[in-house]
């Protein structure tokens, strides 16, 4: 693992930019005080910053100190406090690398892993993540990057390697964080969505797309059958893995061939139920944030509950971050909150 170089000392002490939108002088200023940053930004903005300790991915979409709020002029910033952690490490992965992440891991850490959207490593882990050696027994968060919707097909998503300034829209990103003995990370989900109580669905295969499922057990063509539903498209999928809610938000039901596609992949054999409507985003959302004694080191959450619950202008607790097109907590995951917190172990 490379070490963390200890920020250095400043004339003027430079203010915090943890879980905050800031400009790109003051995201520039943070680095160069050698503090360890994961950064969200319009790749524009991420290729103005210096070489240092971060990482940063495409995003212009973010709830912060204001709120929630879309701009291609701030860069989101979130800080490794220097008193919890030994050491970290940068490095990319690719479609033949992606399935050690977990075991290259520190034994004591976390991992803080950016991926680009729509890329074949976006698929890959999707799909084959709860797969990898070791996976789950070593926290992994993250997000999965994105560009602003106006330029869907224009633009690409991308990773930032601060350390030696290389971008990357194929590959993954992760910052391996080497934490002190006396310290352990966690990480947390937040679904205000749960299992609604109409028809269970399987399909026949992993896939992002789907053309056929099982509706109660009889195959049926499942475009057909979203339309003839009338099936809410703002609501998600939802599996019940022993307790734990597993969204997949629909993106597109194609009129002339018959498939719909997906944010995140269904998985064959798992039972799904659409979404029961949540009426008040906020609130629920609120209600569903945990009482933490500890401080929230990372957090992200989805652009459709961003676009969806019509978060611009406002909060969510003390949860701020990115909002993201697929969020990391192990697996890959859609229309969810996802955050990490260290404590004492």
């Amino acid at each position: 693992m490379f070490g963390i170089t200890s920020p250095q000392s400043a004339n003027t002490p430079l203010a915090s930019v943890s879980g905050r939108l800031v400009t790109v002088a003051e995201a520039a200023a943070a680095i160069r005080q050698g503090r360890v940053l994961w950064i969200g930004g319009d790749e524009t903005l991420l290729r103005q910053l210096p070489t240092g300790q971060w990482i940063g991915g495409s995003i212009p979409y973010f709830v912060a100190q204001n709120g929630g709020e879309t701009t291609r002029e701030q860069v989101f910033c979130s800080e490794l406090p220097p008193s919890i952690a030994t050491g970290m490490d940068i490095r990319f992965y690719d479609l033949d690398t992606i399935g050690r992440i977990a075991v290259e891991a520190p034994e004591n850490g976390f991992t803080i892993l950016l991926i680009p959207a729509t890329s074949a490593l976006h698929l890959s882990y999707a799909q084959n993540a709860p797969g990898y050696e070791e996976m789950f027994l070593k926290p992994i968060a993250g997000w999965v990057t994105g560009v602003h919707l106006d330029d869907l097909g224009r633009s690409h998503p991308v990773v930032y390697n601060g350390r030696t300034g290389e971008a990357s829209r194929e590959r993954g990103l992760a910052m391996h964080v080497a934490l002190r003995p006396e310290k352990i990370a966690q990480v947390g989900i937040v679904n205000t969505f749960r299992q609604g109580s109409g028809d269970t669905l399987v399909f026949p295969e992993t896939a992002f797309a789907a053309h056929r499922c099982e509706v109660n057990g009889v195959e049926r063509n499942f475009a057909e059958y979203v339309r003839e539903q009338k099936i809410d498209q703002r609501l998600p999928l939802v599996a019940d893995y022993s307790g734990t809610m597993i969204n997949v938000g629909l993106q597109r039901v194609d009129e002339r061939g018959d498939e719909v596609s997906f944010y995140a992949p269904v998985f064959k054999g798992i039972r799904y139920r659409f979404a029961s409507p949540v009426e008040n985003y906020v609130e629920a959302f609120q209600s569903a944030i945990p009482k933490l004694d500890q401080p929230v080191v990372f957090s992200c959450n989805c652009v459709l509950n961003y676009l969806y619950s019509e978060l611009e202008g406002k909060h969510t607790a003390h949860m701020t971050g990115p909002m993201t097109f697929g969020e990391i907590a192990y697996q890959l995951l859609n229309q969810t909150m996802v955050y990490l917190t260290v404590e004492d172990a």
